[in-house]
């Protein structure tokens, strides 16, 4: 190749770069420009983002999750700009990406109802870290409040993990939510004992146990004829931490006072009644 023709070629080159830089170059600058600028408002959302859920007393295991989600939207957003710079047709990238999400939410449902329980749970809190609750039908000291389960330790020390889902969508007991509780008691005395004399000795008893409240007062009632005994409801209120031990005492200690106050805890009976029948002539 002639030294005209390298020349010719070379010159050609340059101009053809010349030309890429003149119509490519603002545009790259610009993208470089918009990524910066859009990484900089990112991070300044997270970070506003975190303070005002922080200054909410938001949970703080909803905080990271929302930092990030409005981010990642943030980033999105500039990513987009960036293809609308260099002319690239979004509205069908949109499309994609919108049916993606959608074709990703039907496949996660599960998941994400999880998810969207975990967060009203966090929100509206129902129950606390250490609260005592029966939900689900399982019954323990709350454990942990995660965005997708909840775990529970039961009084034998078993670790439960429920989705959220299935805790939010089922009645919640929270044993723990109220400072004082009531104890249910039911004591049977005998047909033929004293029914004055042992709501007396049940009185006694609970008014020498200073675990339980005057206020409200106790009840003592009569509440069932049944087939073997006279059934006594006993019903003191306490503090909900004492409500086991008090609870576990009482039922001790009024079996103990009404027998030693001459009552009976009668067992089940039944009475047979022998007929004898003639015996059949000519037998």
């Amino acid at each position: 190749m002639d030294p005209e023709t390298i020349g010719s070629t070379a010159q050609q080159a340059a101009d053809t770069a010349v030309a890429l830089m003149s119509n490519w170059g603002l545009q790259v600058l610009g993208a470089l420009a918009v990524l910066l600028v859009g990484r900089w408002v990112a991070g300044l959302v997270r970070r506003l983002v975190r303070r005002a859920m922080v200054n909410a007393n938001v949970d703080e295991s909803l905080i990271p999750f929302f930092c990030s989600l409005a981010y990642y939207v943030v980033l999105i957003v500039v990513g987009i700009a960036v293809l609308e710079l260099f002319g690239i047709e979004t509205t069908s990238l949109i499309a994609v990406l919108g049916a993606a999400g959608l074709a990703v939410g039907l496949a996660l449902q599960g998941t994400l109802s999880n998810f969207a329980a975990g967060v009203m749970l966090l929100g509206f809190r129902p129950f606390r870290v250490g609260d005592y609750v029966e939900v689900a039908g399982s019954a323990g000291s709350v454990a942990e409040i995660g965005i997708f389960s909840t775990s529970l330790n039961t009084t034998d020390n078993v670790r439960v993990t429920i989705p959220n889902s299935a805790v939010y969508g089922e009645v919640i007991r929270n044993y723990s939510a109220n400072e004082i509780r009531r104890v249910d008691l039911v004591m049977g005395i005998s047909y033929g004992d004293d029914i004055a004399r042992a709501i007396e000795i049940i009185r006694n008893v609970l008014e020498g146990d200073e675990r339980v409240l005057t206020d409200p007062s106790p009840q003592i009632a009569v509440s069932e004829l049944a087939d073997s005994s006279v059934n006594l409801v006993v019903r003191p209120w306490c503090q909900g931490a004492q409500y086991w031990n008090l609870r576990f005492d009482l039922t001790r200690a009024l079996k103990e006072e009404l027998e030693a106050g001459g009552c009976a805890i009668p067992f089940p009976q039944r009475d047979l009644h022998v007929v004898t029948l003639p015996a059949a002539e000519g037998g």
